[in-house]
């Protein structure tokens, strides 16, 4: 699900490039970020530039590094300590210490069907959820956040959890569920893990922790339960995320397996438009801009481009960049401050085009 940091919350101290936060949410550790976007205040970073995928609201902040990947908005996306960019969280959240660049954080992105808010990703699968939800009964022994669960939610975890631990279990994970909706991660870390202590064989628990880990900058735990959920869940929806963790792990050959597995196993089509931009922000930041201009190249922009338009852009206006062609990096970074003067990864792509040989 990274080229851009967003705006206003994540604090990094590295060089940030990768995906768009909103409503400055993720904070970045303190290496490069790039990534997945966010928004709601979702994606900090630390002290440097960002430039990555496009999040809103004064998201992500950049760190102490420059951050160029996903783009994010208003002040939404900022690198984390290493490289950060992520998964969709809100309200400047996610803080990260390493080489993050992956999903995308949105603050009123998730929507639960269950109450007022939640983490839970729109994708085409949720439409079958939603239909079951409509159809379906709540149970009565709901507690504390667990009555804003969406009823599929609830349905799965009951599936595969002793029945005395299905209530807390909720409770738990309603609670984790609201803290990373909010941009509260440690806070939803705690929870997701009280949760897994009583139902750690639901996939969304899993998927929880995995996310909001991946947004305090813990990329051991967020690997290993983003994994976890997608051996459960049979998805592929957070291999964009796994590729910027391993991004920030140094495992470049991991890197190289999670982008061919992405290819193989396919997915919604934003999850493989994250999945170029942060391939492809991983390939410049290798040296490689020839590889990245082969598989981030847009063709023709479009008249009306949306947040994954201007990603892929970005990061395409980099490799372009990269190979000294000034005027196809001009003409998309012309495109994407037409289209979002406060784009935060413009200004990265500008300095790379006016250091172009001339």
């Amino acid at each position: 699900m990274a080229n851009n940091s967003s705006r206003s919350s994540s604090k990094s101290s590295g060089k940030s490039s990768g995906y768009k936060g909103k409503a400055g949410s993720s904070k970045g550790g303190s290496g490069k970020s790039s990534g997945y976007k966010g928004k709601a205040g979702s994606s900090k970073g630390g002290s440097g530039k960002s430039s990555g995928y496009k999040g809103k609201a004064g998201s992500s902040k950049g760190g102490s590094g420059k951050s160029s990947g996903y783009k994010g908005k208003a002040g939404s996306s900022k690198g984390g300590s290493g490289k950060s960019s992520g998964y969709k969280g809100k309200a400047g959240s996610s803080k990260g210490s390493g080489k993050s660049s992956g999903y995308e954080a949105r603050a009123e992105a998730p929507k639960s069907s269950g109450g007022k808010k939640s983490h839970y990703t729109a994708t085409t699968r949720d439409v079958e959820r939603r239909k079951r939800d409509e159809s379906s009964q709540r149970r009565r022994d709901l507690q504390g956040a667990a009555v804003n669960l969406p009823n599929w939610v609830i349905e799965n975890l009951a599936r595969v959890t002793p029945n005395d631990r299905v209530a807390p279990a909720l409770e738990a994970l309603g609670a984790a569920s609201e803290a990373l909706a909010d941009g509260k991660y440690q806070t939803a870390v705690k929870h997701g893990l009280r949760a897994k202590s009583l139902a750690p064989n639901d996939s969304t628990i899993r998927e929880t922790v995995g996310i909001a880990a991946y947004r305090v900058g813990d990329w051991s735990t967020a690997l290993n339960e983003l994994r976890a959920y997608r051996r459960m869940a049979g998805e592929t929806t957070h291999l964009p995320i796994e590729m910027d963790v391993l991004r920030a792990m140094g495992r470049d050959r991991d890197v190289e397996n999670a982008w061919k597995e992405l290819q193989r196993r396919g997915g919604h089509g934003l999850v493989m438009n994250e999945g170029i931009v942060v391939y492809a922000s991983y390939l410049i930041d290798k040296g490689r801009a020839e590889e990245a201009w082969k598989i981030a190249n847009p063709g023709r922009t479009v008249a009306e481009p949306n947040d994954a338009h201007l990603r892929l852009y970005f990061v395409a206006g980099r490799a372009a960049a990269a190979l000294g062609d000034r005027t196809t990096a001009k003409q998309l970074s012309n495109t994407i401050v037409l289209a979002d003067p406060g784009f935060p990864g413009w200004e990265q792509l500008e300095s790379e085009i006016a250091a172009i040989p001339t």
